[in-house]
């Protein structure tokens, strides 16, 4: 099968190049510039640009941004779209978050009904934001489930326009498959917190996505004076597990039409804090002393039984999650240390 991968770079995305050229699929990827695109060509060896290629796609939020990318003479027949805008500061929630969201996501699906009839499936990267409820948790979370946020809500703050952005975009994804009838079936994958190993061609802790920056921070010493910070959201998984579910929704027909929630359970600070302690002796004087977590008793459940049944992921656990991420961070600051690249990447057992 031959895939289109947009957000090449990314910390999804990048673990999905990996998976889909194991299942020996063709990948052509997009990335925002040559430097990007060859940083990771390089570090796939030995594989041909008939197997591993990209585009360039400068802007994703631009209307049109992809007409050309879905274009191949070899065609497409998936795409996964893990592209999502980047904005350093956010001044204006409608214009930074809402609509470069919004438009980034139609924008794929528009292209690919005018130019890219060959495509089957296109993948979509939502989030668990568009699923909860934070004003009033179900019992339960399922994929039934969509956060209520309004336009009014979405602007107030920041938080409120990331969670909006997430869930409007995927609606939009779907309102656009129900009335355009287009020439392809849609999933989406909606993780929660994004753990795990960075890919060894992220060579600066400054680059490190923001899920995982709370490891990073904690075997840097930077929680050892202030103490743990609140953990926040307490469902994670694992990047490669997420990775596998969006080529498996683009493989598995029963996957057409389905939203994934793909979760491996509960998390806290403080468990992390404590495995890194039980793992890594020497990051122990790195640590605050309380490693205490902070999980409340009555938490929400969660229910990921669809993406075990349909796409038969195996979940990682987090002990084998944290191990592994803390391995490939420690291996990005030796890098950073002596000037040269140590490979740090980590495949599942």
């Amino acid at each position: 099968m031959k895939v289109l991968l947009t957000g090449g770079s990314g910390f999804i995305a990048a673990h999905c190049v990996d998976i889909l050229l194991k299942h020996d699929h063709d990948v052509v990827f997009t990335v925002r510039s040559d430097e990007k695109g060859q940083k990771i060509l390089k570090n796939h060896p030995g594989t041909p640009s008939s197997k591993l290629s990209y585009v360039i796609v400068k802007d994703i939020a631009q209307e049109n941004a992809f007409d050309e990318a879905v274009k191949s003479d070899l065609p497409f027949e998936a795409v996964l779209h893990t592209a999502s805008p980047f904005h350093f500061n956010v001044t204006d929630v409608k214009k930074d978050l809402l609509d470069p969201a919004i438009i980034g996501t139609t924008g794929i699906l528009k292209a690919v009904k005018k130019s890219a009839p060959s495509v089957k499936r296109v993948v979509v990267t939502s989030s668990f934001a568009s699923i909860i409820n934070p004003a009033k948790h179900p019992e339960k979370y399922s994929e039934e489930h969509w956060n209520p946020i309004t336009q009014e809500e979405a602007v107030q703050n920041p938080s409120n326009g990331y969670r909006a952005s997430k869930t409007f975009a995927e609606k939009a994804a779907w309102d656009f498959v129900e009335k355009e009838k287009p020439n392809f079936q849609l999933s989406t994958i909606n993780p929660p917190l994004v753990l795990g190993p960075v890919v060894h061609y992220l060579n600066s802790l400054d680059g490190i996505n923001t899920s995982n920056e709370r490891i990073a921070n904690m075997i840097q010493g930077k929680c050892k004076e202030k103490g743990l910070p609140p953990t926040g959201t307490f469902l994670w998984v694992d990047v490669r597990d997420v990775a596998l579910a969006h080529v498996k929704a683009a493989e598995v027909p029963d996957a057409a039409g389905k939203r994934f929630f793909v979760t491996a359970g509960y998390m806290s600070n403080g468990e992390i804090a404590q495995i890194i302690k039980k793992n890594f002796p020497d990051l122990v004087d790195k640590l605050p002393t309380n490693l205490d977590s902070d999980r409340p008793k009555d938490l929400f459940g969660y229910d990921n039984s669809r993406s075990k049944e349909v796409l038969g992921i195996k979940y990682n656990n987090l002990e084998e999650t944290i191990k592994d991420t803390v391995k490939s961070l420690l291996a990005v600051v030796e890098i950073q240390q002596h000037g040269y690249q140590k490979s740090c990447h980590i495949d599942k057992d």
